[in-house]
């Protein structure tokens, strides 16, 4: 089975509409079986089709307790000052932060700041728009590397992805895996706020067979950041076999749990110290 068949059945199994449950409407995440939105109408479909007798953990299920190891500490504001990159950096090293994930400008500073401690350094290529050319993300991510970074989170080219153009978008990453090579890992930005069910599930198949790492939900820099059903039908998508990313939004513990719970297994957030309670 060549990839677009495979993508074609992955979609008819997950964006086919879901038949409607005896007095419940049916959740706009098509059953992602995680999030608050359809917890409570999960227990009653289950319930409805013959248990008497549901287990849950309370409220989040398995809360992860380690989490800190799963963030990379973010600041791409395009006004963050040298100041508050070292700051950044000593609150990675401090907390032992998955990474510190900045802009391209800040790499080598970066590198020098947590050398030896553990913290990678993430950079971004085509951020935050994603319509770079190929050529420019590939050099992109090349200086990066050269720079010092351990990981690449780069953007798709969404109108291309949207334009049904999948040969190009996977040329697109694949340029990138190439030119991080053995010493980067690639993380892919969707930016699943854009983007349909399918053109999702899509996304995530074309990434993985770029040769990427990781999936990854957004930018932050989009109408909207990381969502509980994104996230799980990412995981769905891609298996065990490479990571999911989500960032965007996620402000305080109890949603970064949730997204682990859903699948992830790394979080992106600037909100990190308030994250983990230190």
């Amino acid at each position: 089975m060549n990839v677009d068949q495979l993508i074609d059945k992955v979609v008819d199994e997950m964006v086919r509409p879901q038949p409607a449950v005896k007095g419940i409407r049916t959740p706009e995440c098509n059953w992602c079986w995680v999030c608050p939105n359809c917890r409570s109408q999960v227990v009653e479909h289950m319930v409805e089709n013959g248990a008497n007798r549901v287990g849950a953990g309370p409220n989040l299920g398995p809360i992860h307790d380690n989490l800190a190891s799963l963030i990379d500490h973010t600041l791409l504001k395009p006004e963050a000052t040298q100041e508050q990159v070292i700051k950044l950096c000593e609150e990675a090293v401090r907390h032992e932060f998955a990474s510190v994930c900045v802009n391209p400008t800040w790499v080598r500073l970066c590198r020098e700041i947590v050398r030896g401690t553990g913290v990678l350094v993430c950079t971004v290529a085509g951020f935050p728009l994603g319509a770079n050319t190929v050529d420019t993300k590939a050099f992109e991510t090349q200086k990066a590397v050269e720079d010092g970074a351990d990981e690449i989170d780069m953007v798709i080219n969404i109108g291309m992805l949207k334009s049904r153009e999948y040969k190009t978008v996977g040329r697109d990453i694949a340029a990138v895996v190439e030119a991080a090579g053995q010493k980067g890992h690639v993380k892919v930005i969707i930016e699943t706020c854009y983007l349909t069910d399918e053109e999702k599930i899509k996304a995530c198949l074309i990434a993985k067979e770029a040769g990427a790492d990781f999936v990854k939900t957004s930018t932050g820099f989009g109408k909207k950041g990381a969502v509980l059903g994104d996230v799980a039908l990412m995981r769905k998508v891609v298996g065990s076999d490479i990571g999911v990313k989500a960032a965007g939004g996620i402000r305080d513990y109890e949603k970064a749990a949730q997204m682990v719970e859903a699948g992830a297994n790394r979080i992106g957030a600037s909100a990190s110290v308030e994250i983990i309670g230190k």
